[in-house]
């Protein structure tokens, strides 16, 4: 499969199945858009036969001369003897061995609180609640996870808790326990914790801090931009915003990372079509780590994306691409998560194919021991997988999401993106289609662009 675009000067051929990337001119992004409208099954042997050149002479002959057709025929045969024009989908002959693979888990999302502090207009979560009742973890249940993410884990020597919520640090003295229970473990299992905390920050202060930097590998601060646009969405109870009483200390908190190994994760909804405003905002609050995230709502809720908004949306991703490159090269750049791409190693062949790992190697556990296939799954009854005491009680389940891939949807088989997101998220797709084995269209739309803008800025950068 090749995909061709053209964005912010650069002509861009990407070859999905080898993630081959060609920075062309006019002339052979031409030759091979004819040729891959001919036929996608192109070899370097059928590129050579006469009636491919009389084609090509005859579709694009008044544009130019046949010296440079012949010149730039060869070019692409080249490349496609190559592997890296044309090439073959190879992919799809591992999933069997994908679904053989027995569960390891390798990381818990410990909900250790189910209650907030904030009252977040578009919170999947219910303010903590997830479809049930407010509760915090207790230090025996969170041990428990830790002991079933230990046995469970086969040979792998890192693992990865996240404590989440609601709001993690309303439950932080069993955040403190379960880090020092986990370091206990560490010595005896022959493992490694990497422990992280999602924090909307209102509880912060030094002591806190001191504690994550010492002990949290990755800290996740929510915020989402300008004033005015986080204190709609995610204010207090009583209504009054969140943004000057966190934004201090997540400069602070930053700042004492030397601005690595967290991120300032927001969310945009209709309210703030206009993102890219607030992602130059958290780089001029001096933030380096940054991501912004779409909001995922039901039609009827005002501030859900609609299908008419991708045409704004597309624009501003390409907008703040060319802000970024500008900014990078004038020695003030950033890093925003969805723009951050590997060309050369990507991801492996297991992760090409199915994606994040929830409900095999990732899960989520409740405060009360129930484990998920992930944080938003939760409170979907038909989802739950086990609990801490037995262990994965409903191994299917599992099942079922280890044969989630880009190969049982339909629509990811002619996604030029798909390797790059990998399907997209099972709980978006169960939550509009009513099934993991599909795609949120409007979430694809988006992953498509940010992928056609990531690979431009490794272009301009290349220069």
């Amino acid at each position: 499969m090749i995909h061709q675009y053209r964005n912010n000067g650069y002509n861009i051929v990407l070859d999905v199945c080898s993630g081959a990337v060609h920075v062309v001119d006019d002339l052979c992004y031409d030759v091979i858009e004819r040729l891959n409208g001919q036929n996608e099954g192109h070899t370097a042997d059928s590129l050579k036969k006469p009636e491919v050149f009389e084609d090509l002479r005859e579709a694009l002959g008044v544009k130019y001369t046949e010296e440079e057709l012949r010149d730039a025929l060869l070019d692409v045969t080249e490349l496609t003897q190559a592997g890296q024009l044309f090439s073959p989908d190879v992919y799809e002959d591992f999933i069997g061995e994908v679904k053989k693979r027995k569960t390891v888990v390798k990381a818990l999302c410990l909900h250790i609180a189910h209650d907030c502090n904030l009252a977040c207009r578009y919170c999947f979560a219910e303010e903590g609640e997830y479809h049930g009742r407010r509760a915090l973890m207790s230090y025996e249940v969170g041990k428990k996870a830790l002991d079933f993410l230990i046995a469970n884990s086969g040979n792998r020597h890192n693992l990865e808790v996240d404590f989440f919520g609601g709001e993690p640090l309303m439950n932080w003295q069993v955040v403190k326990d379960l880090v020092a229970y986990g370091r206990e473990q560490e010595k005896i299992h022959d493992k490694h914790f990497r422990f992280t905390v999602t924090t909307n920050g209102v509880l912060l202060n030094d002591e806190i801090q001191e504690f994550i930097n010492k002990e949290m590998d990755n800290v996740v601060l929510s915020l989402d931009g300008r004033k005015e646009v986080n204190d709609k969405m995610r204010p207090f109870r009583n209504g009054k915003g969140s943004y000057d009483l966190i934004v201090p200390k997540f400069q602070k908190l930053a700042d004492s990372r030397n601005q690595e190994k967290y991120y300032i994760r927001g969310t945009f909804t209709r309210n703030n079509l206009d993102f890219s405003n607030d992602i130059l905002h958290f780089a001029d609050l001096g933030f380096k780590q940054m991501s912004i995230e779409p909001v995922v709502g039901e039609e009827t809720d005002p501030y859900a994306i609609r299908e008419e908004d991708l045409p704004q949306i597309c624009e501003e991703y390409d907008k703040l691409a060319k802000i970024m490159i500008e900014r990078e090269k004038a020695g003030k750049g950033f890093n925003f998560f969805h723009f951050m791409i590997d060309l050369e190693g990507g991801p492996c062949v297991a992760k090409r194919l199915s994606g994040c790992g929830s409900g095999t190697e990732y899960l989520a556990v409740t405060p009360w021991g129930d484990l998920y296939p992930c944080h938003q799954f939760v409170g979907k009854e038909e989802f739950l997988m086990g609990n801490v005491d037995e262990g994965i009680i409903k191994p299917e389940i599992a099942e079922e999401f280890r044969g989630c891939s880009v190969y049982s949807k339909e629509k990811c088989k002619k996604c030029f993106a798909r390797f790059y997101c990998s399907g997209g998220c099972m709980a978006n797709a169960y939550n509009f289609h009513g099934t993991i084995h599909d795609a949120y269209d409007i979430g694809c739309e988006m992953q498509r662009k940010r992928v056609e803008c990531a690979i431009m800025m490794k272009a301009a950068m290349a220069e």
